[in-house]
């Protein structure tokens, strides 16, 4: 999974060819509530443990990873509750870790794209003394994946997630999306080179939930669209 340094900067004038999906004030235009509120208890695995670990792939500057902990210490009240929030931004995660009053809630810059993110990752949950993470959660990163490092990158990531996690939270984006986020790059004077060389488009959330939803996981819920047109799904381990 690995591949060269990474430009992180928005393309032109336009915050909103974020390359990599780091986009500045991301939860003034997706509320970081409203997503909580696409969550249903039936997606949570029935853990006695008393500890919980969990990780947020692409935390951007953490207000959502907030509200997980607060939702989750509901779902898990006799629980110690606690989050790994990751993203590729180290901005974004220093943003985090300022406005960060939670001890259980720890934010590390991380490119779960590399070798060395991945292996960092897996370092984290070893010294937790586990195997893997009860649960993974993965909002609206799918396409930034997909479209820099191509199928098979995300074929990858999607492996790790289900060699790494119990249950898998996850909300793809929509091929949709990928044509808003090409458009916003040509305005801006680029483009994302592998977009014309996809092999997984018009049913690209398909593919993912057919990747996730095999012999090691199995779906167990999907929540009605959302005010943004996603999906959120869940995959537990088999039994």
């Amino acid at each position: 999974m690995s591949h060269g340094i990474k430009d992180l900067s928005f393309t032109g004038d336009n915050p909103g060819a974020a390359r990599y999906g780091n986009f500045i004030n991301y939860y003034s235009f997706h509320s970081s509530k409203e997503r909580i509120n696409n969550l249903h208890p039936t997606m949570f695995l029935h853990i006695e443990s008393e500890n919980i670990h969990c990780l947020d792939v692409g935390c951007n500057t953490g207000e959502l990873t907030e509200e997980l902990y607060i939702y989750l210490k509901t779902m898990y009240p006799k629980s110690n509750i606690k989050i790994l929030g990751i993203d590729i931004d180290p901005t974004l995660i220093e943003r985090a870790q300022e406005r960060n009053t939670n001890n259980a809630i720890s934010f590390v810059t991380i490119d779960i794209t590399t070798e060395n993110g991945c292996k960092q990752i897996q370092e984290y949950i070893k010294n937790e003394n586990k195997d893997m993470f009860d649960i993974v959660f993965c909002f609206s990163v799918t396409m930034w994946i997909h479209i820099n490092i191509g199928d098979l990158g995300l074929q990858k990531f999607l492996k790790f997630l289900k060699d790494n996690s119990k249950s898998i939270v996850i909300e793809p984006q929509p091929w949709k999306c990928y044509k808003n986020a090409q458009r916003r790059m040509k305005r801006s004077g680029k483009v994302f080179e592998l977009f014309d060389s996809l092999n997984f488009r018009d049913n690209v959330d398909q593919e993912i939930e057919d990747i996730l939803n095999d012999q090691t996981h199995i779906k167990i819920y999907e929540s009605p669209s959302s005010s943004w047109n996603r999906k959120i799904q869940c995959f537990h381990l088999r039994e």
